[in-house]
C-alpha cells in the first residue's frame, strides 16, 4: 500500500489539473458565446431603430399637404429603407460602432419629432407659417445630409468590423545586407533584404493557417518579383508580390522574418514594404538606399 501512495497522489493531482483546465476552457467558451450574443442583440436593436425611423416618414407624409416636402420625405424614406437593407448585411462583431450609429440615428429621430410638431400647422398657411415651413425645409435638408452621410459611416463600420478581426503587422524593419551578411552601406553592395516584423496579439482574429504577401516596391513604384504571375487579390484587382509566407496564427504575438535575395539592379532612392493578409493591407514601411 505504501508503494502505491505516490502514484495515487500524482494521479489525484493530474485529475485536479485536468478538471481545472476543463473548467477554464468551458468558461472561456461561454464568455465568447455571450459576447457574440450581445453583438447580435445590439445589431438587431439598431435594425429595429431603422425600421421605426422609416415608419416615421410614412406618418409625416400623411400629414403633409406641401407637395415638395412630401417628395423630400418620400425620397429620404427610400434612402432610409435602402440603408436598412445594407445594415442587415453588416457583421455584428463591432459593438462599439453599432451603438454609436444607434445614438446618431436616435438624434435624427428627435429632429423628425420636431418636424411633426411644425407640420401640424401647414393646413392654415400664413406668412409666419410659410417662414416656419422654410425653416423646417432647411432643417430637413440638414437631416437629409446626415442620412446621406450615414451611408459613408456604414461603409466605415464595415471597414472597422474587418479591422477588428484582421492581423496587424508592426515594428517593420528592413535591413539590406551584403555578401558577408553585414548591413550594406551602399546600394551596389546589397545582396539580400532581411525583413522583420511583429504580428500583434488579436483574440478576435480567427486562428489557423494564414498567408502573408510581402510586396517590395522600388522608387519608380515597380515591384520586386521573381515571376510576373506571382499575384494576389486586393480591392478587386491583382497585385504582384515579392514574398509569399505561410504561417500558423494562434492569436498571440508572433515575430516574423522573411528574406528577399536581390537578383535585379537596385538604385538609390526610397523603397517601400507593404504586408498583406486576407485581402487587407496590414502594415507598411519605407526605407532608403543610397
Amino acid at each position: 500500500m505504501k508503494r502505491n501512495t505516490p502514484f495515487f497522489i500524482i494521479g489525484s493531482l493530474l485529475l485536479i489539473a485536468l478538471i481545472g483546465v476543463t473548467f477554464l476552457l468551458f468558461s472561456e467558451k461561454k464568455a465568447n458565446r455571450e459576447l457574440v450574443e450581445e453583438f447580435q442583440l445590439d445589431k438587431q436593436e439598431l435594425e429595429n431603430e431603422y425600421t421605426r425611423f422609416a415608419q416615421q416618414y410614412d406618418e409625416l407624409r400623411l400629414n403633409v399637404s406641401n407637395d415638395s416636402l412630401s417628395q423630400l420625405l418620400e425620397r429620404e424614406q427610400i434612402k432610409t429603407q435602402r440603408l436598412l437593407e445594407e445594415l442587415r448585411t453588416v457583421k455584428s462583431t463591432n459593438a462599439a460602432e453599432i451603438r454609436r450609429l444607434k445614438k446618431e440615428l436616435a438624434s435624427m429621430r428627435q429632429v423628425m419629432v420636431s418636424y411633426i410638431n411644425q407640420i401640424d400647422s401647414l393646413n392654415r398657411l400664413t406668412t409666419h407659417q410659410k417662414e416656419v415651413i422654410a425653416q423646417v425645409t432647411r432643417q430637413y435638408n440638414t437631416a437629409s445630409q446626415q442620412i446621406s452621410n450615414l451611408t459613408e459611416e456604414k461603409e466605415n463600420l464595415n471597414k472597422k468590423v474587418s479591422l477588428a478581426a484582421r492581423l496587424d503587422a508592426t515594428n517593420i524593419q528592413v535591413m539590406p545586407v551584403n555578401k558577408r551578411d553585414k548591413k550594406a552601406k551602399k546600394v551596389k553592395d546589397v545582396v539580400r533584404f532581411n525583413i522583420h516584423f511583429t504580428l500583434v496579439k488579436n483574440i478576435t482574429a480567427p486562428t489557423g493557417e494564414r498567408i502573408l504577401y510581402v510586396r517590395i516596391t522600388k522608387p519608380d513604384n515597380g515591384v520586386l518579383t521573381k515571376n510576373p504571375d506571382d499575384t494576389f487579390d486586393y480591392e478587386n484587382r491583382s497585385l504582384g508580390y515579392s514574398i509569399k509566407k505561410y504561417l500558423e496564427y494562434n492569436g498571440e504575438e508572433q515575430t516574423i522574418t522573411v528574406y528577399w535575395d536581390v537578383a535585379e539592379f537596385l538604385y538609390a532612392g526610397d523603397y517601400r514594404v507593404d504586408i498583406f493578409s486576407d485581402g487587407a493591407l496590414i502594415g507598411s514601411q519605407t526605407f532608403t538606399l543610397s
